[in-house]
């Protein structure tokens, strides 16, 4: 008998596991997101957000679990979250935070890559800071705490944009204005 209960109990588990990868398991993790939404929202000190996140530890193994099993299957079904009622992820349009559109980047004019770790991060939002009448500042903040300053130096008739110090690159008014108004 207990073996037969030990089978039964170890069939369940393996379909309630192999249920989660034979539907992708990738979706939009709303719960895991609002906890972090939460984290992010509770207080504006960085250490204080990370004693936040030292004792919300239980609660994101929670999260993830529920979305990983429950609600990513749902979603990856259903085809939209039952949480949000967003798309499934594969059914949507990837937008990347940092869009290198040809209109703007012109072949001949320089551009150092931004590296992965930058592209996986959300924008959570953006403050705009003027320095001078040539000069804007951009400042960032992610979805995961992190900051980045993204400048803009006018010369003449071409503006330069830095992420952080680092070139980006470089376009002119003409290719911005033609860029938004297509």
């Amino acid at each position: 008998m207990k073996n037969k209960t030990f089978k039964l109990i170890s069939c369940f588990l393996l379909t309630l596991s192999s249920t989660g990868l034979l539907s992708g398991c990738i979706g939009s993790n709303v719960a895991t997101s609002k906890v972090l939404q939460f984290n992010l929202e509770v207080v504006e000190n960085k250490y204080a957000r990370g004693g936040v996140n030292v004792l919300l530890t239980p609660v994101y193994a929670l999260t993830v679990a529920v979305d990983l099993l429950v609600f990513n299957t749902i979603e990856f079904w259903a085809g939209e979250s039952p949480l949000n009622g967003e798309k499934h992820i594969f059914d949507s349009t990837n937008s990347p935070v940092y869009q290198v559109d040809q209109k703007v980047l012109i072949p001949e004019r320089t551009f150092t890559s931004i590296n992965n770790e930058q592209t996986n991060k959300q924008v959570y939002s953006v403050q705009a800071t003027l320095i001078n009448k040539n000069t804007v500042d951009y400042n960032i903040v992610y979805n995961n705490g992190d900051v980045a300053v993204l400048r803009g130096d006018k010369s003449g008739e071409e503006i330069t944009f830095y992420l952080d110090g680092k070139l980006v690159t470089h376009a002119s008014i003409n290719d911005l204005q033609a860029y938004l108004n297509p």
